[in-house]
Parts: C-alpha cells; sequence; structure tokens
C-alpha cells in the first residue's frame, strides 16, 4: 500500500480527501476526510450503509428486492495509489475506495468485482487492456429549456474555435492527472465532444473513465457550461456512446492479432464470448431505457448482434491499423455512459474468458450495413437485432448464468433488482422526461 503522510498533503494545500465509488445506477459519489483527521482513517477510510450499493439512478432510495438495506456497514476503504489532487477543485484530493465488511473484500464492490475479473484472466494466462472512449454534449440552460453550446457537424473546425478554451482545459486537468490525450474531434451532434485517451491494465482504465467523467463536468462549469454524458439528449442528434477497446496481452506481446492481419485464434474465442453474451451484457453496459433511444439500425451504434472488421455498424468492430501489427484490439460499440464502468468492464472480460474457455467460434465476419440485408439474408448469417429495449435486456440477463455466476447470485441480485426499478420507473417517460432526470446524473 502507498504510504500517504497527511502533514505533506497539508503543506500542499490539501484540506479534503475525497474517497470515492461509483454505485451501481452509475452515479459516482464520494466522502471527504478532512486533512486533521486523515491519519485517523488512513487504513479504515469511511464507513457506508450497505444499502449504497442498491440504490437506483432516480433517487436515493432502496431497490425492492435487491437484498440490501438500510441494516449494515461496510467500509469505503482507501486505494491511495489512486491519490491525486484535484485540478478543478484546489485544496481537495481524490482517492478511489474499495468496499470490504469484516476486513474482506465485500461482494457488491464493482471496483472488486473487476479486480475477480482481471485475475481470473491472469489464472489463463491473460492480462486485458482497455480504454473507454466516451462522448458527451456541452450545453447550455435558458430556464429549464436545454440548447446544444453551438450548431455545428462533425470534426469542423468551427466547433474546434468555439470550444478550444474549455477543451484545452479539460485536456489540461485530465494530464494532471495522469492520463494520457490521444485525439480530440466534435462529434456529429451539435455541442458533442470527444476526447480519447490512451489504454492501460483494466482497472485504471476503468478509473480513468471515473476521472473522466469528473473531470469533464467541473471543468465544464466552470466555463459556463454543462457537460453530460446521457445517451440520448436530442431525438434527431447523434447519441453519445462510449466504445470499449480491449486488447489480449501476454507479458509485454500484444497477442490480440496473428501477425498476418487476423485476429488471433485466441482473440477469435474471446470475440465470440461477447457475441454469445452480448444481449445479457446490455443489462449492465447500455442499462438505462435512455440507452435504447441511441441504439437504432443505421445509427453507428452497435445495433445488431455481429461482427466485422471496421465495420461501425456491428455492435463489435475490428479496427484496422494503416501500418503492422494490425489488428492490435477488438472494440466494444454497446456501451455507453450509462453504464458502472467497474460492472460493465467486469462482465465484458468473464464474457470473452467464457469464450476462451470453451473455444467458441467467430461466425463469418459481415462485410456490408446489417440494416439493408434482408430478414432471410440476417437470418441465414445468423444476425439478430439486439435487446431494444432495457426490459429485453434485463431478461437476457437473468437467464446469463455465466455473467450471474461471475457476479454472484447475490450480486446479481442486486443489479437485476436495481435495473427493475429503473425500468419502472422510466418505462412510459418521454424523452424530455429522462433527460431532464438523467442531465447531470450521469
Amino acid at each position: 500500500m502507498a504510504t500517504i503522510n497527511p502533514e505533506i498533503l497539508k503543506s500542499q494545500g490539501i484540506r479534503f480527501v475525497r474517497i470515492i465509488w461509483c454505485d451501481t445506477g452509475n452515479v459516482i459519489r464520494g466522502k471527504a476526510i478532512h486533512i486533521d483527521t486523515l491519519a485517523e482513517r488512513l487504513d479504515i477510510g469511511v464507513g457506508l450503509s450497505t444499502a449504497q450499493q442498491a440504490i437506483p439512478v432516480m433517487a436515493d432510495a432502496v431497490a425492492p428486492d435487491s437484498g440490501l438495506g438500510p441494516v449494515g456497514e461496510v467500509w469505503l476503504r482507501p486505494d491511495w495509489s489512486t491519490l491525486k489532487p484535484l485540478p478543478y477543485a484546489p485544496g481537495q484530493a481524490r482517492v478511489f475506495g474499495d468496499m470490504s465488511a469484516n476486513g474482506e473484500p465485500w461482494p457488491w464492490c464493482s471496483r472488486q468485482f473487476l479486480r475477480r475479473m482481471i485475475d481470473q484472466a491472469a489464472a489463463v494466462g491473460l492480462e486485458i487492456k482497455a480504454a473507454f472512449e466516451p462522448e458527451f454534449y456541452l450545453l447550455r440552460m435558458d430556464g429549464d429549456i436545454i440548447h446544444p453550446a453551438d450548431q455545428t457537424v462533425f470534426a469542423t473546425t468551427l466547433a474546434m474555435d468555439t470550444h478550444w478554451a474549455v477543451v484545452d482545459a479539460i485536456a489540461a486537468a485530465l494530464i494532471d492527472q495522469g492520463l494520457i490525450i490521444e485525439q480530440y474531434y466534435p462529434e456529429s451532434g451539435p455541442g458533442q465532444q470527444e476526447i480519447s485517451v490512451r489504454y492501460t491494465d483494466a482497472l485504471g482504465a476503468a478509473d480513468q473513465h471515473i476521472i473522466y467523467r469528473e473531470t469533464v463536468k467541473a471543468v465544464a462549469r466552470h466555463h459556463g457550461l454543462i457537460a453530460s454524458f446521457v445517451p440520448k439528449i436530442f431525438d434527431q442528434a447523434a447519441g453519445s456512446g462510449c466504445h470499449l477497446h480491449l486488447s489480449l496481452w501476454q507479458g509485454e506481446q500484444n497477442i490480440t492479432h496473428d501477425g498476418q492481419g487476423k485476429l488471433s485464434a485466441l482473440a477469435q474465442h474471446f470475440t465470440a464470448g461477447l457475441l454469445e453474451h452480448l444481449p445479457a451484457l446490455m443489462a449492465v453496459t447500455t442499462p438505462s431505457p435512455n440507452s435504447y433511444r441511441r441504439i437504432r439500425p443505421q445509427c453507428w451504434s452497435g445495433a445488431y448482434r455481429t461482427w466485422g472488421f471496421d465495420n461501425r455498424e456491428a455492435a463489435i468492430r475490428i479496427p484496422t491499423n494503416a501500418a503492422g501489427p494490425s489488428p492490435t484490439h477488438v472494440e466494444y460499440k454497446t456501451l455507453d455512459n450509462a453504464a458502472n464502468p467497474y460492472l460493465a468492464l467486469g462482465c465484458v472480460i468473464a464474457a470473452g474468458l467464457d469464450g476462451v474457455q470453451k473455444h467458441h467460434s467467430l461466425p463469418e465476419p459481415i462485410t456490408v450495413d446489417p440494416a439493408i440485408l434482408t430478414e432471410d439474408e440476417r437470418q441465414s448469417r445468423h444476425i439478430e437485432r439486439l435487446p431494444q429495449s432495457l426490459a429485453q435486456a434485463i431478461a437476457a440477463f437473468r437467464q446469463d448464468q455465466v455473467l450471474v455466476e461471475a457476479l454472484s447470485k447475490d450480486y446479481a441480485n442486486t443489479i437485476l433488482a436495481v435495473r427493475e426499478d429503473e425500468w419502472k420507473a422510466m418505462q412510459n417517460f418521454t424523452l424530455e422526461e429522462e433527460v431532464q432526470l438523467l442531465l447531470e446524473r450521469y
């Protein structure tokens, strides 16, 4: 464990240290310890009710039949290796927390769940590296009316000129926290942005995504804007996805490719596992009723259960590189920013490992937009439309024993209870009602 000296932090101007977690409803939460009492809590952290992992996104109320309630205490123990001062909140620092009970990892902790899946991958000789690729909107409010911060289209330099100050400030704040920025461009929607960060180990990738979301929203506020990661804000404009890029490693070697421009046999099995479990995965990777407004055919969102090289309409895309080696990673497209990144990545790893362990075979890659095929053509190629509602994804998840057992039946039951509570609350919402509720939750 990293050695932390509260007096040194105090001399650096730190007054509060936030210990944060991401709950089952994907709300980032935290408790802050004042620097004067930090020494007393270096190991134990802060206490939480067990009910905190059974809270849906709508309100601070426990989801029925979640198996958790107001009786019971867990401890959010700081992972001091993740401590960073917050460049957008001078005097405060952040550290990620791991939940424990009776001195042991608590099974309902999503960060601990991802660790377990990383360990399972290591047990078969694999390291998973990953990067989340989030899109978000910059918005302005006029009373209760939401307006995009510009009216530009994809990759226009006008949008770059309009938002250079806030984008530069976001990038600088991310770099200050240890993230590596790869590229930036305005996305298709008016006011929509994408800033890509470098891949890292799986746990670090999920932590990076939390840092990213917090930083973008905070810096945007400093510039008089609202940044929102809601999957679908405007009905007639592009939705915001969060594609997940995955690569398979053994030691220092990327073994995603076979050295001849194709996926390695291991990567094929892994990708086949993703395809096998895709409908169930969507209960954790596209977990909001709002998510399904984005996942439509011919919207580059991965509405069909299929894969292909450089095919942006396939749910799983294999990007190729201009120079070898290629391909170096797999892109899981059916994911958005409503997803808790630890749950999403952990379940994706569990699905991929199932494909590896059972030697699942990939069907032939699809080389066209699946939406232009006839229904008979799709059936002959075993191409299915993915769930079109959260209810359908919940039903698939409930039947998926691989994911349920990976999470543990108790944790899976809690996740299902939260998802069902969210579905019941929002299934009849208009888009405007969803956005009003979720705008600043994600």
